[in-house]
């Protein structure tokens, strides 16, 4: 999601979260950025159907609801998105386990009062494994090199003890019960090997492009006999 998208829907869930208007200048405030900014967004989030109420000289409200005619899911297809948010919360990183919550409150707040009701009150739950995989800290650093395309260098530890520092190419993350693993184009091999994450000493994103688009690599991976090496 880009930085502008992402703003916008900040500023949405600021004005949605409010029962009286907010200024400019504290919208303004809140999102970090100019009240020319804020301005100029809500502009933008008008054209674009949201009922945002007011003007410059009284602040801002977001009417409830306003989202309600693209957001209209089918009962099976809210307890899809529930349940899947929920198993997120408790498999995803600390902070994909947030997000999980976020979207799924987001959801929540443009629908009419039964179908929210469901959401909150839905029976299936996802309950947490006693041996969850750990949260690796670099887990999110890992998740936007993947978003990015970029080549990460990994310390790494073998099943066999042996430890190495590898330039992958990461396009891949595998969520199990109780373990992660990690799909990659491996410079040093001139392969894809899949690494497991409790394995990993290290990683850090290079800020550097690999030299292929991840839509090739997941077609080339899938081309491959099985999942490939695992190390």
């Amino acid at each position: 999601m880009s930085s502008r998208a992402s703003r916008l829907l900040r500023l949405l869930d600021l004005l949605r979260s409010r029962r009286r208007p907010l200024t400019g200048a504290r919208l303004a405030e809140r999102l970090g950025v100019s009240l020319r900014t804020v301005y100029r967004d809500i502009a933008l989030l008008r054209e674009q159907g949201a009922d945002i109420e007011g003007d410059p000289g009284t602040g801002y409200m977001l009417r409830h609801g306003y989202l309600l005619p693209s957001l209209m899911f089918g009962r099976d297809e809210l307890e899809a998105l529930t349940l899947g948010a929920r198993w997120v919360s408790l498999q995803g990183d600390t902070e994909l386990a947030q997000a999980a919550n976020d979207a799924l409150q987001r959801l929540a707040s443009v629908l009419p009062d039964a179908l929210r009701l469901e959401i909150e009150t839905s029976g299936l739950l996802v309950p947490k494994n006693r041996e969850q995989a750990p949260d690796e800290p670099w887990l999110p650093v890992l998740r936007r090199a993947i978003r990015d395309e970029h080549v990460v260098v990994m310390h790494y530890v073998d099943h066999h003890g042996k430890a190495s520092e590898r330039r992958i190419w990461p396009f891949l993350m595998a969520f199990f019960a109780n373990v992660r693993m990690l799909g990659a184009w491996c410079e040093l091999r001139q392969d894809f090997r899949h690494f497991r994450a409790d394995r990993v000493l290290a990683l850090t994103d290079t800020g550097q492009r690999y030299s292929v688009r991840r839509p090739v690599l997941m077609r080339r991976w899938r081309d491959q006999t099985g999942y490939g090496s695992r190390e």
